[in-house]
């Protein structure tokens, strides 16, 4: 493989930078106070016990107390709400479902916005969840349109 002199400059130019870069960047350990994981349904239920049981790995896992906060109530709408006025700092986490995407399309006046509000932090499991929605003829003709 050729490698052009200029493309060859780059490269060692870039691996020379890496190690003072990567030095400037270095993050702030996290966490270093307890984290909140705010559920959007009742205790006792599936998303309450995979809340608690992935809250207490994450405990033994980074060293801090991970605190399951359970706000049931206006299909999450009140735990989400709880979320978006949290300071945005990591340290108030919420356990997203598939009833926040519905309502998102559900609730007309949501004091917040879904897509804008929240970012990501990761996938915790995936499931094939399929729905039905049974759909008339005119439905499908007037939505064709």
């Amino acid at each position: 493989m050729k490698l052009p002199r200029r493309n060859f400059l780059r490269l060692a130019a870039g691996a020379a930078a890496l190690p003072a870069v990567s030095r400037v960047a270095w993050a702030q350990a996290y966490p270093t106070r307890p984290v909140r994981l705010i559920v959007g349904f009742p205790a006792g239920g599936v998303a309450d016990l995979f809340a608690r049981l992935f809250g207490q790995w994450l405990s033994e896992r980074l060293g801090q107390q991970f605190v399951v906060e359970n706000r049931p109530g206006a299909g999450t709408n009140i735990a989400t709400e709880m979320v978006v006025r949290a300071p945005p700092d990591g340290y108030t986490l919420l356990l997203v479902s598939g009833a926040h995407t519905v309502n998102a399309t559900l609730y007309d006046k949501l004091s917040f916005n879904f897509v804008r509000d929240i970012a990501p932090a990761s996938t915790l499991t995936r499931a094939a969840c399929p729905a039905f929605i049974p759909i008339t003829r005119r439905a499908a003709h007037e939505r064709a349109r």
